[in-house]
């Protein structure tokens, strides 16, 4: 699968510039880290912090069910050498059932915060699409690529149009 990327990142280039030899022009690459340029706007900063504090609740439903499966499994091992043995496996039932629930209730929370996550993201991603394709339209860019991409490995920090992306998504809400 890398290789796959790596290769259609190579074909692509290849494309471009063959393409852009053709015409004359001047190759002009741009790299956007579309992460930081999300949670360095306005928007982003205030889907940061809803996600935050939905995770600080999910944390404190979770929290007395930890705390409850801490003292039974405490419970457990002070008192393991008096208890009769069906006692003690009734004990070790009990905790592996409260294991089961906390297990279940994290998965669940867990999977309301993705849905959460992309709720919030989500149209702050098309919308910086958005704006990095005006960007790239406006200023005669050839090919802006989403840092991160498969297959690159070194790029020059003055490629890098984070800020101005940035900046124009703010001042496109402003």
């Amino acid at each position: 699968m890398k290789h796959h990327s790596v290769l259609l990142v190579l074909g692509l280039a290849a494309v471009l510039a063959a393409g852009t030899a053709a015409q004359d022009e001047a190759l002009r690459i741009g790299v956007v880290d579309l992460d930081q340029a999300i949670i360095s706007t306005t928007d982003g900063k205030k889907a940061k912090e809803e996600l935050e504090r939905k995770q600080r609740e999910a944390k404190s439903k979770i929290q007395p069910m930890l705390d409850e499966y801490k003292q039974l499994e405490e419970d457990l091992t002070s008192k393991k050498f008096v208890l009769s043995d069906d006692a003690l496996y009734q004990k070790q039932l009990d905790l592996a059932e409260k294991r089961n629930k906390i297990d279940n209730a994290m998965k669940e929370l867990e999977g309301q915060l993705q849905v959460d996550q992309q709720r919030l993201t989500g149209p702050l991603v098309s919308k910086m699409a958005e704006v990095v394709s005006a960007l790239g339209r406006e200023q005669g860019y050839t090919l802006i690529v989403r840092r991160g991409t498969p297959g690159f490995l070194y790029m020059r920090e003055a490629l890098d149009i984070t800020d101005q992306v940035i900046q124009r998504y703010n001042d496109k809400k402003g």
